[in-house]
């Protein structure tokens, strides 16, 4: 077995989403061979990648066909997360991607969506921030269970800068951490642009693989604000079944696709798809009607990112400040995990097709 051989049977391995080989992309390194046995990393696009055992065996396989049947394979995974980011001096400099989470109308469950998403990103390994722009109706402090406590402050070269929460592994800011609830946010536009771009530069994210910025329902001013200020790489829409939240989808769809924005969109994923009881796991009850938001990304052509079913644990966990993804809830986790999964997939894939 010779560095050459293996490098040759390993070309023979496609990259499943970027259609090419790894050899081609540059992801094998310290290819070491001892007799029989040999070990090599492959460089993955996202620590989150979902196709890790896919890749893997193809690997093995590879190896064990056209290099030696008797050979013992060891492959190892470590990541360079991809982005299309080329200026770190730029607004938020140390975020490989920034991923805006929008809904046409609001009561879908995108604050939902966005912490376990991001917890689910997280949980593969990737470094995650979670920005709340929903300046009228903050809700991830709650989500997070960090209601009542107030972000510290620290010093950059002269700078004031805000400290976000760390919970679950993940850094959250939220205007709910610096107002009082009890209190209304009744601001004007611009004070809530201006709000919103402190979010963006007097926060120190620091070094992360992803954002995820929970938006507000609709499309008006804190869209505008933060499209035309960060850099977003691209957006996931969140509807139900329902033909009214559907509707709402489409405008939301219509808004990115504008020249002036032109931010492209990863995919749609539908909340609420279905109801399952606790006591019959098997039973799926269509109470917004089915397949809505899956006809609408096939009507759109936009990819269908999954469905995440309408469950009660879902509910509490968002109110009791654990969310779903950090319990020990398995059926309804693995949903929000092959989201994640099918969502870095297609942020992957843009980047590499830039």
């Amino acid at each position: 077995m010779t560095k050459e051989a293996i490098m040759q049977a390993l070309s023979n391995v496609q990259e499943p989403d970027l259609g090419k080989d790894l050899v081609t992309l540059n992801m094998i390194q310290d290819v070491v061979i001892n007799e029989k046995e040999v070990s090599f990393t492959v460089v993955l696009t996202t620590p989150a990648c979902p196709m890790k055992d896919m890749i893997k065996n193809a690997c093995i396989n590879a190896i064990q066909l056209l290099v030696n049947k008797e050979a013992i394979v060891s492959v190892n995974f470590t990541s360079n997360t991809s982005t299309n980011r080329l200026d770190p001096k730029t607004i938020l400099g140390g975020v490989k991607n920034i991923i805006a989470v929008v809904s046409g109308k609001g009561g879908v469950g995108k604050s939902t969506i966005s912490a376990n998403l991001a917890l689910a990103l997280s949980e593969g390994g990737a470094k995650v921030g979670l920005m709340d722009a929903d300046i009228y109706g903050p809700s991830q402090h709650i989500m997070f269970g960090i209601r009542g406590e107030r972000p510290m402050m620290k010093e950059v070269n002269g700078k004031g800068l805000i400290m976000p929460i760390e919970k679950f592994g993940i850094k959250v800011m939220s205007i709910g951490l610096l107002i009082d609830e009890k209190q209304a946010v009744v601001w004007r536009g611009p004070m809530v642009s201006s709000a919103i771009r402190q979010f963006v530069s007097d926060v120190d994210w620091g070094e992360l693989d992803y954002l995820i910025i929970d938006m507000p329902p609709g499309t008006g001013d804190i869209h505008l604000t933060i499209l035309q200020s960060v850099p977003v790489t691209g957006v996931i829409v969140v509807t139900t079944p329902q033909l009214v939240a559907l509707a709402d989808a489409k405008k939301g769809i219509a808004m990115f696709g504008q020249a002036q924005l032109k931010v492209p969109v990863i995919g749609m994923v539908e909340n609420m798809s279905y109801f399952t009881p606790a006591e019959l796991p098997e039973n799926k009850y269509y109470i917004f009607g089915k397949n809505g938001g899956k006809n609408l990304s096939e009507e759109f052509d936009i990819p269908f990112l999954g469905q995440i079913p309408l469950v009660q644990s879902i509910r509490e966990g968002g109110d009791e400040g654990v969310p779903i993804m950090v319990s020990d809830e398995k059926i309804t986790k693995s949903a929000f995990i092959e989201f994640a999964g099918m969502a870095v997939r297609g942020i992957a894939m843009r980047n590499a097709n830039l």
